[in-house]
């Protein structure tokens, strides 16, 4: 029908959309969970490649936060990648409230990505006390 051709436009087999979720100190090694995720055959959906970290403070930290939770919302699943922080935290409660699959990796030696149960996630010192949310 169309004279124009591309092979973006062959490319049309459905790949679930992942959030993923990460501690600020795991920022530095945002696309590498991205290509993480590709490589398992979703489609990522960073918040740090996204907004970067808060869009440097350009604009109110709860205007990204709320284009945050749309992303998740419309996220297929939530991945969990290394220690989870109170943010991350927050995403794995929104998460459970829409009935979405949630998955843990723990990333070791800045390179290893492995999957691993709840109660093996690693939680940061200010939520430590709240594992029964996960």
């Amino acid at each position: 029908m169309s004279e124009f051709s591309h092979r973006a436009l062959e490319l049309t087999d459905k790949k679930p959309l992942i959030f993923a979720a990460m501690s600020k100190h795991l920022f530095y090694f945002r696309m590498f969970i991205s290509k993480f995720i590709l490589e398992q055959g979703g489609v990522p959906l960073n918040p740090f490649m996204t907004f970067d970290y808060f869009m440097l403070d350009t604009v109110d930290r709860d205007v990204v936060r709320h284009a945050n939770n749309v992303l998740l919302e419309r996220a297929d699943q939530l991945w969990i990648f290394g220690p989870i922080s109170d943010g991350v935290l927050a995403e794995i409660v929104q998460a459970k409230q829409q009935d979405k699959t949630v998955r843990y990796f723990g990333v070791s030696d800045s390179k290893d990505i492995v999957e691993c149960s709840k109660n093996d996630a690693e939680m940061e010192d200010e939520v430590q006390d709240k594992r029964h949310l996960l």
